[in-house]
């Protein structure tokens, strides 16, 4: 939905003059949709605090939710030995 309001509220309404301008413009319209706005879908919260109230806890599914936006570390690390190992499974064909 974002990309819509974006391509809606911004980009068939400016005539940008540069990409230092564009970038700029689109810096703040980012900010603005992000910090400022309630969403009504978000219980009229900014996306913003949504995310801060709902890092907190775990989802309804039981899977955690992270403020920065991305997982942790994975708990196993690859294999050095890449997919070629005796250990692969191969598939038939």
């Amino acid at each position: 939905m974002a990309a819509t309001r974006l391509r809606d509220e911004l980009l068939n309404e400016t005539l940008f003059t540069s990409l230092a301008q564009a970038r700029a413009v689109l810096a703040a319209w980012k900010d603005d949709y992000n910090n400022a706005r309630p969403h009504s879908a978000l219980g009229n919260l900014t996306p913003t605090e949504y995310a801060k109230r709902n890092a907190l806890g775990p989802q309804r599914n039981g899977t955690l939710r992270y403020a920065e936006g991305s997982a942790p570390r994975p708990v196993a690390s690859p294999s050095p030995l890449g997919s070629y190992s005796t250990g692969t499974l191969s598939i038939a064909g």
